[in-house]
């Protein structure tokens, strides 16, 4: 069995808000993604409720790096502010219920799973977990090297297009 994989736990904020405009009865957003501490507990845990903003505390989840997927972390470092890609769902018999399923740093694993229709919102990495993600795409990512398209005029008619 190999090395395991690197990975950090943290835990996920997250706000509700009641009637946060008339065409909605209820909104749920990421406020922000924290390395896991002992303090947090291992159950979620109301924060805050003033009756019409709740933010609630979700520990203990698992961002493992894979090196297959160094294309997406170094695509959210080059972005210039990379996030933590939160994956959220919301109870379909109850909207007022929703948690975090998964977080990631991969822009192509958020992609794919919004491709899939499912919710992703983001909240900024902090700047000592950004160095260990660079450091880990550093030494498992690099970059197919560009290779410059030939104008359709220098090529034969019969490739153009092609």
């Amino acid at each position: 069995m190999g090395s395991p994989r690197p990975a950090v736990r943290v835990a996920v904020v997250m706000e509700r808000e009641l009637q946060p405009n008339r065409w909605e009865a209820v909104r749920h957003r990421i406020v922000e993604v924290l390395p896991m501490e002992d303090a947090f507990g291992a159950a979620p845990r109301v924060l805050r409720d003033d009756g019409r903003l709740q933010r609630t505390l979700h520990p203990g989840l698992t961002v493992e790096l894979f090196p297959d997927e160094g294309e997406g972390y170094f695509l959210n470092l080059a972005s210039g502010a990379p996030v933590w890609f939160v994956v959220w769902r919301s109870d379909d018999e109850d909207a007022l219920r929703a948690w975090p399923e998964q977080v990631t740093l991969s822009y192509n694993e958020a992609g794919r799973r919004m491709d899939a229709q499912e919710k992703v919102d983001n909240a900024p990495l902090q700047s000592e977990l950004r160095e260990w993600l660079q450091a880990f795409t550093d030494e498992h990512y690099k970059p197919e090297p560009k290779r410059r398209k030939r104008p359709a005029s220098f090529q034969a008619p019969g490739e153009r297009g092609a």
